[in-house]
């Protein structure tokens, strides 16, 4: 396979989020953040569980293995 014939990871929003420089933020908007980043674990657990219930009852359906 040549290099350029690798598939390219698109970016993701939380590539941004983790390189962001957080010493300018203050004590209140650092306790801000670290909620809004709770809530979106959250939201995000949420949308994974579903779509991995969905998956395991297709696997069921069809009778493909593994999960």
């Amino acid at each position: 396979m040549d290099m350029d014939d690798r598939p390219v990871r698109r970016a993701l929003p939380i590539d941004a989020v983790e390189s962001e420089d957080l010493d300018r933020y203050s004590l209140s908007e650092l306790l801000e953040r670290i909620g809004r980043l709770e809530a979106e674990i959250v939201r995000t657990r949420a949308v994974h569980d579903k779509k991995d219930k969905s998956e395991a009852a297709a696997h069921a359906l069809f009778g493909k293995g593994g999960h």
